[in-house]
């Protein structure tokens, strides 16, 4: 079996996880060149320059690729102002060493390089999966706080139905090497190589969990724990549970959003259990259908049903999925403005609708100063107006 290892021991009760789960988001960004637009492979000298900002930056598979974490958070506030201030920081790292920072799931322009961060483990991964390291991705993991591993497994349950919609909100990648690709989400389809990613199975236990892990293990689809890349999955070294399904967001307030979304999920699956219900059942073929159409459509278009398999408007899955957590939203004070962001972004388009939208009518360099702005863009709070 796979052990866990927690590395926070203070328990936790599922009652107050429900009230106010703590969140916490990494962020994987792209690095280019400011000049032509073209990857920029060097992301241990942006890594360095971090250290000298104060910001703690971690390396990914690419060498155009980095990462941003914020610590745990107690509310949607004090997350919007770490979000802000690691994409900050990390764009002047970037900016430190003659490269830009941009939020997109997939690099727009240029040919992604193939070489890979020099690590030991990234090493290992590129020998045993081959070309399927030879990728450029950026998501968006968001972290949230669970009482027990038992309880996280029966969680994972709870969001399945879910992920489609989440992967349609924030979809972020349209655009590669200078082609439209036609889908929202370029990423997840490269994603979806990966014979660990997408949705995960149902689990009967965090006993049951270990056990397929165990397997994958056995059978190398894994190499280690790490490289359990469900959209859903607990984390290996942190009290949480980790959802994974979306693309990067274009700006700071979309991530807000992404992350607001998963915990009011998370605490209304926590009252669930509570109340001794189970998750329904999502049969896996319309939810790997559902996971295609989000990743095509994005916002715009349509979606599908995993339940009733039926064809949707796109925005339909969004608004139920705001009304299913609407009581989770309320205790914590955020559904108002978690409503109108959710209606904003409906209505002028997510990071997938803004890139195609510069794309169709600009040049190259519109798109990248379109993406790089966006990146660092945030609307003042009450208190900064």
């Amino acid at each position: 079996m796979v052990s866990i290892d927690w590395v926070d021991p203070t328990p936790l009760r599922l009652d107050d996880c429900e009230l106010c789960p703590t969140v916490g988001v990494e962020e994987e960004f792209v690095l280019i060149d400011p000049d032509t637009g073209a990857p920029f492979p060097g992301n241990t000298r942006v890594v360095e320059a971090g250290r000298e900002l104060g910001i703690d930056l971690q390396l990914e598979l690419s060498t155009c690729q980095i990462e941003t974490a914020t610590p745990p958070c107690t509310s949607i506030s004090q997350l919007r102002a770490e979000l802000v201030r690691t994409r900050r920081l990390a764009a002047a790292a970037a900016t430190e060493v003659g490269a830009r920072l941009l939020a997109t799931g997939v690099p727009p322009m240029g040919p992604p390089p193939s070489s890979i961060t020099d690590v030991a483990r990234y090493r290992r991964l590129a020998e045993h999966f081959g070309q399927l390291s030879e990728q450029v991705i950026c998501g968006c993991h968001v972290h949230v706080g669970v009482p027990d591993r038992h309880t996280g497994a029966a969680v994972c349950n709870y969001l399945r139905l879910w992920l489609p919609a989440l992967l349609a909100l924030a979809a972020n990648s349209p655009i590669i090497g200078g082609r439209d690709t036609g889908y929202a989400s370029w990423r997840h389809v490269l994603w979806s190589r990966w014979p660990s990613a997408g949705p995960p199975p149902h689990f009967d236990s965090a006993t049951h969990y270990d056990a397929v892990v165990a397997e994958m293990l056995e059978h190398e689809t894994i190499l280690d724990t790490a490289m359990l890349y469900w959209d859903v999955r607990l984390s290996a070294h942190l009290p949480t549970i980790e959802i994974r399904v979306a693309d990067v967001p274009a700006t700071a307030d979309d991530a807000v959003l992404v992350a607001t979304l998963i915990r009011g999920l998370v605490a209304t699956a926590f009252t669930a259990i509570r109340l001794g219900s189970t998750a329904a059942p999502v049969d896996t073929h319309r939810l790997r259908a559902a996971y295609w159409r989000a990743a095509r459509d994005g916002i715009d278009g349509q979606g599908i049903d995993p339940i009733t398999g039926h064809l949707v408007p796109a925005t339909d899955p969004i608004l139920r999925l705001l009304d299913h957590i609407r009581p989770a939203l309320e205790r914590t004070g955020d559904y108002q403005p978690t409503q109108r962001a959710v209606r904003a972004v409906l209505a002028s388009g997510n990071g997938a609708v803004r890139q195609r939208r510069t794309f169709r009518t600009g040049t190259p360099h519109d798109l990248l100063d379109t993406i790089g702005r966006t990146t660092l863009a945030s609307h003042p709070t009450p208190r900064e107006r």
